[in-house]
């Protein structure tokens, strides 16, 4: 049905006109940056298209499905008269976006994407990749892999291979695997329902299933690979320039541009789970099958072969009795099907962030984390509108302020700011927070971008851990300590922390210079010292700490021109003790 409809497109003015209008519709993308303009408005406004990053395409500009979601006139199911512009398609009224069928997505590719999505949420907080992006490219390239043609797994029952990368119409691309993936060993092919080359899946490839494995024909490691390029560079999705680029990189086509964000936009008004091999896969123009040959829709003399033309785009067959005869597959109006075969309702289109008047904290609870360890709770707040209720697809960033080294962690390592969308229920989660080193208070702001709304604060608190007990401290050496006044000791002091019988590592160890063997013996102002930072003598140090085998050797030790016997104090925090003696003779003159 689509595909008929994409080349019937291409016939007539008043056709053409329709066409226009509708792929406007179909491209004012709402996603946040760019909501309610269309390509062409952008381009004008900036006076020049996105430009490709450099490198081989992830897909080698190999061919591509070039159908655009379904048009059907109002009145039919699930048709919407919400969108803008208007036309006719020879007189029988406007065109809108539809299609039940079409926002089908087989349920194992579907459980791909959101996985990929929830991967790079924690991975990459500041990406802020929609799995309907994925859902997009992997529309374009392979039809959903096929329509669902996978196993439980997620791998495809049969290789999709696009055709031969030899120059002929295509990119030169010599053979880099061997024919491992592509069983080419001539010209690479792109690959597998996201469709790789082989030299690109040896740099983006990902295991995404967790069986230990990197296929590009597996529908949940291409995701992931396709989303971890798609945020590679620091790239965030949620700006429009970012997001034209990272497609742009997939496929260096102005046209493949346009045909991804319009199913893009298409899915993030509302998708539904269907059960594999189920979903509907259009033909597409010059996409390839499963031999790896692109698929023939002309004639030789190049006229479409199309049966179907004279035909109303997406019109149900009639039984002959006044009723129109529904598709075996297709779900009815509003409704799609699940793995059990009972339907489902249809997602509805998620609400405009325009009006969004207040964000408030959810939750309430402290945030509060050993120093070293993720806060085990994430800050979180609700966008509502001015009538209170939930508002869907607002940006909020979260920022981090204050003295403090913890950070947002992510796969582009650790950040003080991510941007997050809030979901359905108008809830944004801030990414996975990691405490740092530095003990104390600091604040996570919450801010509308954007918008000039009061922020949400968030204090968050983070403590030192808890002190390794020791119940006994040795010394390892035997060494006889022995100095000359106005010099050093040559030997240093090995120790080692136990805990009933065992080694204890991460205790904290005191040294102290005292005067006398006693308990409570005062710090001695004279005799053997250390040394700090800046050289100056100190004849205490704390914050020694026993490595992971428990053992500790302490810092070099000094003499001054005093001689004499004098007594080193070690001490842990639960009451482990040790004194060593340091013998000083005077310096023999001359």
């Amino acid at each position: 049905m689509a595909a008929h409809y994409g080349r019937r497109l291409r016939k007539g003015a008043a056709t053409t006109a329709v066409a226009a209008i509708a792929m406007a519709a179909l491209t004012a993308s709402q996603a946040p940056g760019f909501a309610g303009t269309t390509h062409s408005e952008r381009d004008s406004a900036s006076g020049t298209r996105p430009t490709p990053p450099s490198g081989t395409p992830i897909d080698g500009g190999s061919s591509y499905q070039r159908d655009l979601p379904p048009l059907v006139k109002p009145g039919r199911p699930d048709a919407s008269k919400d969108l803008p512009g208007s036309g006719s398609d020879q007189g029988q009224g406007p065109l809108v976006v539809t299609g039940p069928a079409e926002r089908g997505i087989p349920a194992t590719v579907l459980a791909a994407y959101k996985k990929a999505e929830a991967a790079l949420r924690e991975q990459n907080p500041g990406c802020n990749l929609p799995w309907e992006l994925l859902a997009a490219i992997g529309k374009v390239e392979s039809g959903q892999a096929r329509g669902g043609a996978v196993d439980a797994q997620g791998t495809t029952r049969t290789p999709i291979l696009g055709p031969q990368l030899n120059g002929n119409g295509f990119a030169n691309i010599t053979d880099t695997d061997n024919g491992r993936y592509d069983g080419d060993t001539t010209h690479d092919r792109a690959v597998g329902p996201m469709q790789f080359i082989p030299s690109t899946w040896a740099s983006w490839g990902r295991d995404g299933n967790g069986d230990g494995a990197k296929d590009p024909n597996n529908v949940y490691d291409a995701a992931l690979a396709a989303g971890g390029y798609l945020c590679a560079g620091g790239r965030d999705l949620s700006v429009k320039a970012h997001l034209d680029r990272a497609i742009l990189g997939y496929n260096h086509s102005q046209a493949y541009l346009n045909t991804v964000l319009s199913w893009f936009e298409f899915y993030r008004n509302g998708t539904h789970q269907v059960p594999d091999s189920t979903s509907v896969v259009p033909s597409g123009t010059g996409s390839a099958d499963h031999s790896g040959k692109p698929k023939d829709t002309n004639g030789k003399n190049g006229k479409s072969k199309d049966k179907n033309k004279d035909k109303t785009p997406g019109k149900p067959k009639d039984d002959g009795k006044g009723k129109p005869t529904p598709k075996p597959n297709d779900p009815a109006p509003g409704q799609g099907g699940t793995d059990d075969g009972k339907p489902n309702p249809q997602e509805p289109p998620l609400p405009t962030p325009a009006t969004v008047s207040d964000i408030a904290a959810v939750g309430g609870g402290e945030l509060t984390s050993v120093a070293g360890q993720d806060f085990t709770a994430a800050p979180r707040v609700r966008a509502v509108n001015a009538q209170g209720k939930p508002v869907a697809g607002v940006k909020v960033r979260y920022e981090i302020q204050g003295e403090t080294d913890s950070a947002f962690s992510g796969s582009q390592g650790a950040v003080r700011q991510a941007t997050v969308l809030t979901d359905r229920d108008g809830i944004a989660e801030a990414p996975k927070l990691h405490a740092g080193q530095v003990t104390g208070e600091f604040t996570v702001r919450a801010t509308v971008v954007d918008k000039d709304l009061d922020p949400a604060d968030f204090t968050a608190t983070v403590t030192a851990p808890p002190t390794p007990p020791a119940d006994s401290l040795v010394r390892t050496d035997t060494t006889v300590l022995a100095a000359t006044t106005a010099g050093s000791f040559t030997d240093r002091i090995h120790l080692k922390a136990d805990y009933q019988g065992k080694a204890a590592a991460g205790v904290l160890v005191t040294a102290t210079m005292v005067t006398t063997d006693l308990a409570g013996s005062r710090q001695n102002d004279k005799g053997p010292y250390f040394k700090d930072a800046h050289g100056k003598p100190v004849r205490v140090l704390s914050g020694l700490k026993t490595g992971a085998d428990g053992a500790l050797v302490l810092p070099q030790i000094f003499t001054d021109d005093q001689a004499g016997d004098f007594r080193l104090r070690l001490t842990t925090e639960d009451g482990a003790a040790l004194v060593v003696t340091l013998h000083v003779t005077a310096a023999t003159a001359g």
